[in-house]
C-alpha cells in the first residue's frame, strides 16, 4: 500500500465536502476519532469556529504533536487533543454533536467498545458518521489505496455492528468512488 500526501488525498477524498454533507456547522462539537495529523480534524475546526470544538484522538503521539503542530500554525485553538484509542476512553460525556470515524473503524481492536464510547460522548440525537473503505480493492494508478480488503466491512456488517451498539441507522450510502458513508443518530 502506498502511502498519499494530504494534496494527493484530496483529489479522492474532500474532507470539508464531506463534513459539510454532515450538517456541521458553527458552534458543533467534534470528536475526530483516529484524527491522524487532522486530515477531518483541521477543516472540520475551521467551520465549527471559535463557539465550537474539536476532539482529535488517535493512538499515536507523533501524529497528534504534527496536528498540534499545524493547529498552532493557523492560529486553532478549538482543537482538543487526545492521545489513545476509541476503545481506551471517553472523550467527553454527553457532549458531543457528531462523532466522526473517519476510514478508522475496521482499524478498532474492539468496534463494540469503541461504538460504546461513542455512544457515552454523543448528546441525546447527537450523529454518528462512519466513513470507511468499500470492502473491493481500492486501486489509483496502480497503486493500492487504503488497508487490505480482508480487514474492511461491508456496508452491511458496518451498519449491523452500529444498529447492534443502540444507535438508529439514518442512512448508508456510497460516498465517492472508494468509499460508503453511515448516519446514524443516539436516541
Amino acid at each position: 500500500m502506498k502511502l498519499h500526501d494530504e494534496t494527493e488525498r484530496r483529489e479522492w477524498q474532500n474532507p470539508e465536502a464531506i463534513l459539510e454533507s454532515l450538517g456541521l456547522g458553527p458552534g458543533w462539537v467534534v470528536a475526530d476519532i483516529g484524527s491522524g495529523e487532522g486530515f477531518f480534524t483541521l477543516p472540520a475546526a475551521r467551520i465549527v469556529g471559535p463557539r465550537g470544538a474539536v476532539y482529535a484522538v488517535d493512538p499515536s503521539v507523533g501524529r497528534l504533536t504534527r496536528l498540534h503542530e499545524t493547529a498552532e500554525e493557523e492560529g486553532l485553538e478549538n482543537i482538543r487533543i487526545r492521545a489513545g484509542t476509541a476503545e481506551e476512553f471517553v472523550v467527553c460525556e454527553g457532549c458531543a454533536d457528531l462523532v466522526f470515524f473517519g476510514i478508522c473503524l475496521h482499524d478498532f481492536a474492539d468496534q463494540a467498545a469503541a461504538l460504546r464510547n461513542a455512544m457515552t460522548a454523543l448528546k441525546p440525537g447527537g450523529l454518528l458518521a462512519n466513513l470507511d473503505w468499500k470492502k473491493e480493492g481500492t486501486i489509483r494508478h496502480g497503486d493500492l489505496l487504503g488497508p487490505p480488503v480482508e480487514i474492511r466491512f461491508t456496508e452491511e456488517e458496518a451498519a449491523s455492528m452500529i444498529g447492534a451498539a443502540g444507535f438508529a441507522i439514518e442512512s448508508v450510502e456510497p460516498y465517492g468512488e472508494y468509499f460508503y458513508l453511515i448516519r446514524a443518530r443516539r436516541p
